[in-house]
């Protein structure tokens, strides 16, 4: 027996049975496959279930063996520390161990500091997270040691409840490590239940101190059925606790999604943290016309590339949203099968990007995956999330020249306006819009007036503004004619002006208005697709040249099909500021003026009228009078200054008197209340008086008799024996506001002025003076009193005459 070992009735009885060394381990084993079954999603899969289930097993063999050999708790926690550096290069770390399985000074390195560092990259990374990345320390750790300390408890006590207090810890502790969205919740609450149901039971069951007669010595056919028919029941029982928990948790779905420790230690993703893709579309044009973006390879003829769709418009941007109840899917981390039940032509993109950067990942409507390769494959796999509704995808670490990546691409058929036909539009509910300009709900009227189907309507909105409306990018000289910009104002302009000019930026986001304002739910998504007439092959090299932006509109059955709002690159506006070309007339001499008799001019006289123009000096008159009243204004704040502070310094003292914990210190608020405003009125209070002495020198100097009195109440309700009551308070209080009332009644202005701004009260009503007196009186007897000095030879001789 070791010097420290556990306190249990087994380990100083007799050896355990079969039964319970298997129950024990079997049961232990079971729960902690449970637990760490919460892992799945942080791993997207199982890649973590070898470090999981190698700590489980090394748990298991070190409490048996610990218990066999009735070793203590300090051997266990020493074989538990060398197995977690003996097999955690292999389990956990096998890129750092030689042949996958021999540690190396970095692999104990690297597992001596991942038992501090390991839990805070598991929480701070991206789920799901990269086994390469030395996440599999967490699981090995948690597997290791709730294993070890769950199977000690259950093999060394009597009470198996004891050995699920870990169990429940570690099921506890996965789910917080875990990520919002659970793994298998139904499947794990029921087996954990199920498996300390029937372990309870089976120990309860064994254990000989609970049976008084063992029946099984008296009759030995009862004590078999009696066992059946216990076996049967707790069947019964586990598999009706299953079905209702089924049941229930099919119901009662949860609204939100769990909170878990990653929440709160690296913030949720926002997509409103980037900007609008939208913003920098006259970028693209101007400053990217000639430069390869990237390049896409085995995009379909007719398919178009996409960066992002935006629903959500303030008057200022369009914008993505991050989806909800009843609107688009919010942004999730990437991963396969992403378009599971779409139908239509399957194709496999490769993109290579060039200078395109950006956290927008170019791609398509419905991907099926999205496989990152490179040096920087990780990273962006990682970082990257998707919005299946809105065929967004996003890589919070940046795209830039270099990366590659494949996309398996669902594109469905879209159909005919003919196959349309009557189809409805769905009714989705989109971010409420805000600013929308006035005149594009009477505009969107008016143009769908004739309209009779969905497709019609949607049609009638993409004509108006492709056939009445000019193309320019605003570039040389037509940057007066079509400012860059999708806000209100130039939306007003746009729609407003003799003309309409403008590039995609502008009219899909005026179409998705106008449908918006007639009910049609629609959206704006930028992108690039190859002119018509361009031969590009299996190979599209995109440039700035190819952006655009569009409009989409969902038809049931059909889903979200696109509509180009914008004119034709040739439909270009009339330049209004060249003035129209006049035909020149022949010149002709023609004959000079007749000559004109001189004008008789009236004296000059002194003009005494005032310029018409008066304001300038009416601006002056105004800008020195606002000067003056400034300069006044701050000099008046100056002066009033000390009343100001020392006013709110006395009001929040009598605040926080009044408002004291205690009644009875509320009592002797009121009454030091009192006396502070007596001594701002020239009273000289004694320091450690009581109040009975206090009240006589206040009744003395401002002749206030009604003081002697109130002190006798103040005493009376501090030192009675029970606290005074909330309306003694008030009571009090407003005596004491009335002889202070009187005191400013009866001084004069100058005097209450005075006392207003008096700081004898604040300072201690001249105690501090006294004291300091005091204090200068003793040193100077103290300095007397030294040898040397006169006083001090006097005081001697005296002694020695005496």
């Amino acid at each position: 027996m070791t010097s420290t070992s556990m306190t249990s009735s087994t380990s100083k009885g007799a050896p355990l049975p079969p039964r319970r060394w298997i129950l024990d381990l079997s049961a232990t084993a079971l729960l902690m496959v449970v637990a760490l079954l919460g892992f799945w999603p942080s791993f997207a899969g199982p890649s973590f279930l070898g470090a999981a289930l190698g700590g489980m097993l090394l748990g298991l063999a070190i409490a048996a063996v610990c218990t066999w050999r009735r070793w203590g708790i300090l051997i266990i926690a020493g074989l538990t520390i060398a197995a977690y550096f003996l097999f955690g290069g292999a389990l956990a770390l096998p890129q750092t161990a030689l042949a996958g399985f021999v540690p190396t000074i970095e692999t104990l390195k690297s597992l001596a500091l991942g038992a501090v560092t390991s839990w805070k990259q598991l929480l701070t990374t991206v789920a799901p997270v990269s086994a390469a990345d030395g996440h599999l320390v967490v699981p090995f750790i948690v597997a290791l040691v709730a294993t070890v300390t769950t199977a000690s408890l259950a093999l060394r006590l009597r009470q198996v409840w004891w050995a699920l207090i870990p169990a429940a810890s570690a099921l506890i502790l996965v789910i917080a490590l875990g990520v919002p969205d659970p793994a298998f919740p139904l499947v794990q609450g029921v087996i954990f239940a199920a498996v300390t149901a029937v372990w309870m039971s089976l120990r309860v069951w064994w254990a000989p101190q609970n049976s008084a007669v063992d029946v099984s010595e008296v009759d030995p056919t009862r004590a078999a059925h009696m066992r059946t028919r216990r076996l049967l029941g707790g069947v019964a029982v586990l598999a009706v606790a299953g079905i209702a928990g089924a049941g229930l948790g099919a119901v009662a779905q949860p609204a939100e999604p769990r909170h878990v420790f990653r929440d709160a230690i690296v913030p949720p993703f926002n997509i409103r943290d980037y900007p609008s893709p939208l913003q920098a579309f006259r970028k693209n044009v101007r400053d990217q016309v000639d430069k390869t973006l990237f390049t896409v390879a085995g995009l379909p003829e007719g398919a178009r590339v996409r960066l992002a769709a935006m629903d959500d418009w303030d008057g200022v941007v369009y914008n993505v949203t991050n989806g909800g109840p009843g609107t688009s899917s919010a942004f999730t981390p990437l991963r396969s099968n992403m378009a599971a039940g779409v139908e239509g032509k399957q194709a496999s993109l490769r993109f290579d990007i060039g200078d395109y950067s950006g956290v927008w990942v170019p791609g398509t409507a419905t991907e099926d995956l999205v496989a990152f390769d490179g040096a920087r494959a990780d990273e962006l796999r990682r970082s990257g999330y998707h919005n299946s509704a809105t065929g967004t995808t996003v890589v919070t670490a940046g795209l830039r020249k270099g990366d590659t990546y494949k996309i398996d691409a669902v594109f469905p058929k879209i159909p005919t306006d003919e196959e349309l036909g009557d189809t409805p539009i769905v009714k989705m509910r989109l971010p409420e819009l805000h600013n929308v300009p006035e005149e594009l709900s009477t505009l969107a009227a008016e143009t769908v007036t004739d309209a009779k189907t969905p497709i019609a309507q949607v049609r009638a909105l993409e004509t108006y503004l492709s056939k009445k409306g000019f193309f320019s990018h605003g570039l040389g000289a037509q940057a007066h004619l079509s400012r860059a910009g999708h806000g209100a104002e130039r939306i007003t302009t746009l729609i407003g002006g003799t003309q309409m000019v403008g590039d995609d930026e502008q009219y899909a986001v005026t179409m998705a208005l106008m449908a918006r304002e007639i009910g049609i739910p629609a959206r704006v998504v930028m992108g690039y697709y190859p002119k018509k007439d361009s031969k590009t092959g299996n190979v599209f090299k995109v440039t700035g040249d190819d952006v655009h932006a569009w409009v989409e509109v969902n038809f049931a059955g059909y889903g979200w099909l696109p509509f180009d709002p914008t004119p034709p690159e040739d439909q270009v506006p009339q330049d209004q500021n060249t003035k129209p070309r006049v035909d020149p007339k022949p010149q002709v001499l023609q004959p000079p003026p007749p000559p004109q008799e001189p004008v008789d001019l009236p004296p000059t006289v002194p003009d005494d009228r005032q310029p018409e123009d008066d304001t300038p000096n009416i601006l002056a008159i105004i800008g020195a009078i606002l000067a003056i009243g400034g300069v006044s204004l701050l000099v008046l704040l100056i002066l009033s200054s000390p009343f100001i502070v020392i006013g709110a310094w006395k009001a929040s003292r009598r605040r926080a008197r009044r408002n004291a914990e205690r009644t009875a210190d509320r009592i002797s608020g009121g009454w030091d209340e009192l006396t502070d405003r007596a001594i701002d009125y020239g009273a000289r209070l004694a320091p450690g008086g009581t109040r009975v002495e206090e009240a006589a020198t206040v009744s003395a100097a401002l002749a206030l008799p009604a003081a002697t009195a109130l002190a006798d109440r103040a005493d009376d309700q501090v030192f009675g024996p029970d606290d005074p009551s909330q309306e003694e308070v008030d009571a009090f209080w407003a005596e004491v506001d009335a002889l202070v009332g009187g005191l400013g009644q009866e001084a004069g202005f100058w005097k209450r002025t005075k006392a207003r701004l008096s700081l004898r009260s604040l300072t201690g009503g001249g105690r501090v003076a006294a004291r300091l007196q005091e204090l200068k009186d003793a040193a100077a007897a103290r300095v007397r009193r030294e040898p040397g000095n006169i006083d001090s030879k006097t005081t001697r001789s005296e002694s020695e005459t005496s």
